[in-house]
């Protein structure tokens, strides 16, 4: 644990609305940590110094961590771990809380995540990789659809189509595999099964030695209510999910979590940070959907709210192979965000229409800045395809919804597009 008399230095790095809640969560902390946001959002203004820095700048935000003498660099996108920021920092002798580059190909290749999956034993949908487009649409053909095709890299949360005829399937595999519309993410295609059941989100802190769960999360992919229209970054989460008990749980830790993590440790590669499991409920039991290598976003606006311990002793202790049980604690109620997106999203960023917040918010709601700067006037802009996350915590998920919904209202920028039903299924 932390022994220091003084109070830790502690940089975030990302800009969205998961890192303003890391900042907000770590904020909280007891140990009254001194904060860095690299490069940040105004949201986060208050709570932290943002340094202006590009993601993909490794060079500048080890130098930084080293002048500024940072004891813990949180690394929040995934990007950024991809690139081997977290190895570039270990090599520094800076602790991080994050994966290494190795460790987090559990989300950069999809097909290196089915491998790992299959290895492991780890239940999964069925699943066939290719770099051939006409190897590809040979096998598409042999396939039932509905069917599940994935570009192999990083895309943003938008590399995935599940598509409902045979035509919408070739389409998409042209379209990453000739079309180029991921760059090289897309050179590589994974061609699933199409799984039925709910969705949940499970997520996980991990060192070394030990895996904790987190209250499980629902997100909504889909644009529009009803969940219709293409999928997204993520339109809103709710957490706890009710159908995800703790036997469930257990379920998901032991057969998948940490097998995963046995897995990749049997490589010669340790998994530390948070691993995310994106599961469906099938009638054989959950199975994994995907992985991710970080915090999910925009589930993290709806489980950060609900711990009831220090975000930075769980940090600290990840990062130095310290991870206990008992570190991590929850507060009995439940938690609803709703993402507020620019009108041409997910197809286009909104940059530079005014948004218009109120003075004081109503107890237990925050507004997450997700792509937000500061115009000329120095007023809050619009700076991105999800522009705010709105969540509030109440002691239940319907009430977390009037809670939630009651707030949005007084939040406004022209154009603004949300759903409205988010939360709809949290019995399922």
């Amino acid at each position: 644990m932390w022994s220091q008399q003084r109070p830790p230095r502690i940089a975030v790095v990302g800009q969205g609305a998961r890192e303003h809640a890391i900042v907000w969560k770590l904020a909280q902390s007891p140990r009254r940590p001194e904060l860095f946001a690299l490069p940040g959002n105004p949201g986060m203004e208050g709570l932290a110094t943002c340094v202006a820095t590009a993601l993909r700048d490794l060079d500048a935000i080890v130098q930084f961590a080293r002048d500024e003498q940072i004891d813990l660099v949180v690394v929040g996108p995934e990007q950024p771990l991809a690139d081997g920021l977290v190895d570039r920092l270990d090599a520094a002798g800076i602790p991080a809380f994050g994966p290494l580059k190795a460790a987090a190909q559990l989300e950069a290749s999809k097909a290196f995540s089915k491998r790992l999956m299959q290895e492991a034993g780890v239940p999964t949908a069925r699943f066939a990789t290719f770099t051939d487009v006409e190897q590809a649409l040979s096998y598409l053909r042999t396939q039932p659809i509905p069917v599940v095709v994935k570009a192999d890299g990083l895309a943003a949360g938008k590399g995935v189509v599940v598509a409902q005829t045979l035509a919408d399937a070739e389409a998409a595999v042209r379209d990453m595999l000739e079309g180029n519309r991921f760059g090289t993410s897309g050179h590589r295609v994974v061609i699933e099964e199409y799984m039925q059941g709910e969705e949940v989100s499970c997520m996980y802190f991990v060192d070394a030695h030990t895996v904790v769960p987190m209250i499980p999360a629902r997100d909504f992919k889909r644009l529009r209510d009803g969940d219709e229209g293409p999928n997204t970054g993520g339109m809103g989460a709710f957490a706890p999910v009710p159908a995800v008990t703790s036997d469930v749980i257990e379920r998901v830790t032991k057969s998948i979590v940490a097998p995963a993590v046995r897995q990749l440790a049997a490589q010669g590669i340790t998994y530390r940070g948070v691993l995310y499991a994106g599961l469906m409920l099938t009638d054989e039991g959950p199975k994994v959907v995907e992985f991710n290598a970080r915090f999910g976003d925009p589930e993290t606006e709806v489980v950060l709210p609900l711990l009831a311990s220090d975000l930075f002793d769980i940090m600290w202790a990840v990062a130095h192979d310290e991870l206990r049980p008992e570190l991590v604690a929850w507060r009995d109620a439940a938690s609803v965000c709703v993402v507020l997106a620019g009108a041409e999203y997910p197809a286009k960023s909104d940059v530079g229409t005014p948004i218009s917040l109120p003075g004081e918010l109503p107890k237990e709601v925050t507004v997450f800045h997700a792509g937000t700067q500061r115009g000329r006037s120095g007023a809050v802009e619009t700076a991105g395809g999800r522009v705010l996350t709105v969540s509030a915590v109440d002691r239940d998920v319907p009430a977390a919804i009037d809670r939630v919904y009651s707030a949005i209202a007084g939040i406004h920028f022209a154009g603004a597009q949300y759903r409205r039903d988010i939360a709809h299924n949290w019995q399922h």
